[in-house]
């Protein structure tokens, strides 16, 4: 039986794609030949996969737009947020859960990018 593998990507429309692009690899160093792009992930650990999840509304994807939210894991989310304030990047939120720590900010098209370090796995 044919079986998922892997997530490929995440496709949105956005309003200037070289714009976005350059925003994705100068601001948080991902970039590739269709865009920015990374491997499936360059930790081990507790949680070795991504996940889908879904909401019951948007209030968590909010102020984001679309509906939709990207999750990019980080090796270092504390200094990731000083990194991007040094950038002039605006940090809607940043909190430590214990398990991990998470900050969130918004691409130029207002696509709301949850930054996530694994610290432990879930309770």
């Amino acid at each position: 039986m044919a079986k998922v593998t892997g997530l490929g990507g995440v496709f949105y429309v956005v309003k200037d794609p070289a714009a976005t692009r350059a925003w994705y690899r100068d601001t948080l160093g991902i970039d590739g030949e269709y865009g920015p792009q990374l491997n499936w992930s360059e930790e081990t650990g507790d949680q070795p996969y991504s996940l889908i999840s879904h909401f019951p509304d948007g209030e968590y994807i909010k102020p984001g737009i679309g509906g939709f939210m990207i999750n990019l894991r980080v090796d270092d989310c504390d200094s990731m947020v000083a990194q991007l304030k040094d950038k002039g990047v605006e940090i809607l939120g940043h909190v430590d859960e214990g398990y991990g720590k998470f900050a969130w900010i918004l691409d130029p098209d207002g696509v709301k990018i949850e930054l996530w370090e694994q610290l432990r796995a879930p309770e």
